[in-house]
């Protein structure tokens, strides 16, 4: 077999290998890393994935891109190392189902990523003498989820920037009471904010020296980890027919993920993408022009708080488009095809609290916001399409940690998970910066 390559969305640098890519991050042209085919996966492995462990399905799914580069049974220690939780699969109503995203460490989906990706990059860099530096920018969860993964790892420091004031303290304090080799800085405006500033950093030949790398879904690394719940899920599911699957989508890495996995054979009727009252993309559904939402609206599903997803640039790549980073629309995709497997809404705040309420009241589960996003997108298209196929919702954090938020509309208590009882009481490292690329630089270039 040969050795998959990846190439860069703007198509203007050299493709890579995966070990490349997952320490460059970003290409050097600013655009995304893509595999150079999607490698299809066979009817008589997906027909075995139903009684399959998760790790043994990550590894499956994770050979097929990473086969000439790692050893199967090196993939699926990393694997069982990496997914030691379990992926609650919630039967709420007829064949609609709640997956939990949220039992990692720190109860959230980004957590499958970031674990598996430290991993990845531990076992390469076991082969090399190197100093790495990770840039992050996170709208809540991303954040937390990377500097456990990477807490305490040799030879890799972690700097982590998010927006000031739109995470909650739970949120805050997974970034900021760790300290060794993580690093978190409070920025003085939007996660777009913090995001722009990290993509400078990438493309400014003067940091090259610092051997800079992504843990941001820019990444390809994080895309990877993201494909194999999907399969998961609906192998687990719906083994025999195709499923919906609701997605609540910020940044697009979470539904990339999916896309991905539709595209290797996964049987997929139609993607729910619900966003949050950042509707650049149910817009540009709607009318083929794509038009970034400046400055991002501040929602209660606040880790979707994203005007302009970096991930739409693979995704309008995927389907033969071009999207540059900054947002500009060189060459529109197949919009039939992206309407055949997608279906988008914005969903409102208040749209999202009564869903929070609704599903509290009548079925007894308590949904955090970014989940009450999916399960409202998720209704309101089958009252539009109604089906018996069934039906995924993404539950992508667990309530604790938005207790304010959950308390005010339930009013029932939220307790605290395990590992927040633990870092609720530590000392809060914080640097607080002003949205400023000047200042960012200076501070990479004297720590």
């Amino acid at each position: 077999m040969i050795m998959m390559q990846f190439y860069s969305t703007n198509k203007t640098v050299p493709q890579q290998n995966f070990e490349e890519i997952l320490f460059m991050g970003q290409a050097p042209d600013f655009g995304l890393y893509m595999p150079e085919s999607i490698p299809k996966i066979s009817k008589e492995i997906l027909n075995k994935f139903n009684k399959m462990s998760y790790a043994e399905i990550a590894t499956e799914i994770c050979n097929l891109y990473l086969h000439e580069e790692i050893a199967k049974e090196d993939l699926l220690k990393i694997s069982k190392d990496a997914y030691d939780f379990e992926v609650p699969l919630v039967k709420l109503e007829l064949n609609h189902y709640i997956m939990r995203l949220d039992q990692g460490p720190t109860s959230a989906f980004k957590d499958f990523a970031a674990r598996m990706m430290s991993r990845l990059m531990q076992h390469f860099l076991k082969k090399k003498s190197q100093k790495l530096t990770i840039l992050v920018a996170t709208s809540g969860d991303t954040g937390g989820a990377i500097a456990d993964a990477y807490l305490g790892l040799d030879n890799i420091e972690v700097i982590i920037l998010y927006p000031a004031t739109e995470v909650s303290a739970r949120q805050r304090k997974q970034m900021t009471t760790l300290g060794k080799n993580i690093t978190a800085i409070a920025l003085n405006g939007k996660f777009d904010d913090c995001q722009k500033l990290v993509k400078q950093a990438f493309g400014d030949a003067d940091l090259t020296h610092l051997n800079l790398s992504s843990a941001n879904s820019i990444n390809f690394g994080r895309i990877l980890p993201q494909i194999v719940y999907y399969f998961y899920a609906a192998c687990k599911i719906s083994p025999q027919e195709p499923c919906i699957i609701s997605v609540p989508s910020g940044n697009f890495g979470n539904l990339m993920g999916g896309l991905i996995a539709k595209k290797m054979g996964l049987p997929v009727e139609k993607f729910v993408v619900a966003v949050n009252e950042n509707d650049e993309y149910p817009q540009f559904l709607k009318n083929s022009k794509y038009q970034k939402v400046e400055p991002s609206k501040a929602c209660l599903s606040s880790a979707m708080n994203v005007g302009h997803p970096s991930n739409l640039v693979r995704l309008v790549d995927l389907y033969g488009g071009h999207l540059d980073y900054q947002g500009e629309l060189h060459a529109l995709p197949n919009m039939d095809d992206i309407k055949n497997d997608m279906w988008s809404i914005s969903v409102s705040d208040d749209q999202t609290i009564q869903t929070i309420k609704k599903t509290y009241d009548s079925l007894n589960y308590i949904l955090e916001p970014h989940g009450a996003v999916a399960w409202y997108g998720l209704n309101e298209y089958l009252k539009e399409f109604p089906s018996k196929l069934p039906c995924i919702s993404i539950e992508t954090a667990d309530p604790a940690k938005f207790p304010e938020e959950i308390e005010k509309i339930l009013g029932i208590e939220i307790g605290m998970t395990e590992n927040m009882k633990k870092q609720s009481n530590n000392q809060e490292y914080i640097q607080k910066m002003d949205n400023d690329y000047n200042s960012f630089k200076k501070m990479l270039l004297t720590r």
